[in-house]
């Protein structure tokens, strides 16, 4: 079986659990990593991997997968799609992704190049599950309760904030897909809390849900990787009421979202070129070996 050369580009949390999860998986070789620092001060667990400043470094790379920040993955992917390599990423500012989709559908076409983007847990795996709910059940309301858990996306927001030094940020499900979002910050010296509140309380992530923003001396003492979702659907399949379906996860954040992306960059091989969604590529393609066999073992 011919391996999918994949290079990891940023290699924060999500980077190494992709890592990990590339390893892990049977149809997969590892050409790289792509660091800002490149090879210098390298962890251990990246000695016997070619590491490097920028992507141009390795060579035939087939996918690459985006461990960066969510609001840095538009201009990676554009650069790295213009390259001839196929992207994956897992974006998750859900409002901005169709517009994502449509700039990097261009892009991806006319390089004839993949890119399938938002593939983390949500959005990505929990956006499969509203969509078969949806579909069994076309009539109704669903709700999606994230947590309690660490939010990465948001935490990466908070920590971009002038005066931040570390920071944590907690979603905590109120219900009927109602937040809290509950903001832990250490700040540098000779910056006012008032005004790194008033930032982070006014950025996107935060501004549609009830945020809560507290200092404190030590955010490493508040950390837990883990989160969860709640999926419920109640509607009506066919003419028939009361239809009731749910979903439930309890998960470490960073692992499932790398494992995710591994999915989505096997997918990837499998596409015609263009820009997608998790939605819009088979389950089936996330799987490796023969389609056959699993269609035998599955259905």
């Amino acid at each position: 079986m011919k391996k999918i050369r994949a290079a990891i580009v940023g290699y924060g949390n999500i980077g190494r659990f992709t890592l990990e999860a590339l390893q892990a998986a049977p149809d997969f070789e590892v050409v790289g990593i792509v660091r800002r620092k490149g090879a210098e001060n390298c962890p251990d667990e990246l000695k016997g991997f070619k590491v490097v400043k920028d992507i141009r470094e390795l060579e035939g790379v087939d996918v690459a997968i985006l461990s960066t920040p969510t609001r840095s993955v538009e201009s990676y992917a554009k650069d790295i799609l213009a390259l001839g390599i196929n992207t994956v990423d897992s974006f998750d500012i859900h409002t901005q992704i169709p517009a994502l989709r449509k700039s990097l559908q261009e892009v991806a076409k006319a390089n004839n190049t993949v890119s399938i983007i938002s593939a983390g847990w949500d959005p990505g795996s929990d956006s499969i599950v509203r969509t078969l709910l949806q579909a069994i059940a076309p009539k109704g309301i669903s709700y999606t309760n994230f947590g309690p858990g660490m939010s990465m996306g948001h935490t990466v927001a908070v920590k971009s904030k002038e005066g931040v030094k570390a920071a944590l940020s907690m979603t905590i499900p109120v219900g009927t897909g109602i937040h809290r979002r509950m903001v832990y910050v250490e700040l540098e010296d000779g910056y006012k809390f008032e005004d790194v509140e008033r930032a982070i309380k006014t950025d996107p992530y935060f501004a549609s849900d009830e945020t809560h923003v507290m200092q404190v001396p030590c955010v490493d003492d508040l950390k837990d990787m883990g989160h969860g979702v709640n999926l419920t659907r109640k509607g009506v399949s066919g003419k028939t009421q009361n239809q009731l379906f749910e979903f439930n996860m309890h998960i470490n954040n960073p692992a499932l979202t790398g494992q995710v992306l591994v999915c989505a960059a096997r997918a990837a091989m499998r596409r015609e070129p263009g820009c997608y969604t998790m939605i819009e590529v088979p389950v089936v393609d996330l799987l490796p070996g023969d389609r056959d066999e699993w269609i035998g073992h599955l259905v």
